[in-house]
């Protein structure tokens, strides 16, 4: 019985080096497709999707005179000593005096 779960083994680790092989092939055309499109419209040039370096000159050089140091005032945490009261908790100190106030026997 041995034997033929190797088989069966063997079968599915070839079978999934040709699938491999095979998504491999068809991503392989799919992105020479994409880039040959990209390279027509233009799209792989490097600065294509940034802005022109007269616009980021001007924007840089208006921000630079409109920029004032701001004071930050960032309020310290008060720390408090006790803890907020916990629901539960309340729930088992009630249980626990009705314990003991119950009549013992």
């Amino acid at each position: 019985m041995s034997g033929l779960m190797q088989i069966i083994r063997n079968f599915f680790i070839r079978l999934e080096g040709l699938l491999y092989q095979f998504f491999s092939l068809i991503k392989n055309i799919f992105s020479q497709i994409f880039g040959f499109l990209a390279r027509i419209f233009g799209f792989s040039n490097p600065g294509y999707f940034l802005e022109s370096d007269d616009a980021n000159t001007i924007k840089s050089s208006q921000s630079q005179q409109v920029s004032e140091p701001k004071s930050k005032i960032t309020p310290e945490p008060t720390i408090t000593a006790r803890r907020r009261p916990d629901p539960k908790m309340d729930y088992f100190r009630k249980m626990a005096q009705e314990v003991n106030k119950a009549p013992q026997r």
